[in-house]
């Protein structure tokens, strides 16, 4: 357990924790409890099942990855867990949907759908996390601080 919330004090990463967390935060939101313009946790599954053909095991992974990792990220606690949960959100996301697309986002609407640059800056703020721990300011800090 000790490992698993080991980190440092360091501001930069709580920094980069919190925006991420907020960001998923919001988009799993949107997908449970339908805040925020989404179709909550059923019109979701029913999006992610049927539109994706993604098993309906790994659509309700995917949403509470984002929702439960989200909050995670925001409070610092197990983020090591939410980030690589959120990382492999992200692969899916990048190979079932958006690799297809190719790599930039579709500012312009003048492509098919989304390409995955943005998953990609997602992937890394999650390595930075699975490799550095929560940084400051986190549950994870408070807890290595006292394991010690």
């Amino acid at each position: 357990m000790r490992s698993l919330v080991a980190t440092t004090n360091d501001v930069t990463i709580a920094i980069c924790r919190l925006i991420l967390g907020i960001v998923f935060f919001v988009h799993g939101a949107q997908y449970t409890l339908g805040w925020f313009g989404g179709y909550g946790f059923r019109g979701t599954m029913h999006f992610f099942t049927t539109q994706l053909g993604i098993p309906a095991i790994f659509a309700a992974l995917a949403i509470l990855a984002q929702f439960l990792g989200g909050l995670g990220l925001i409070v610092g606690f197990l983020s090591r867990i939410a980030a690589f949960g959120i990382a492999c959100d992200m692969l899916v996301a990048i190979f079932k949907v958006h690799f297809a697309f190719g790599f930039f986002m579709n500012w312009f609407g003048n492509q098919k759908g989304e390409g995955y640059e943005y998953h990609l800056l997602v992937l890394a703020l999650c390595l930075l996390i699975i490799v550095k721990g929560a940084g400051a300011l986190s549950i994870d800090r408070a807890l290595s601080k006292e394991t010690k």
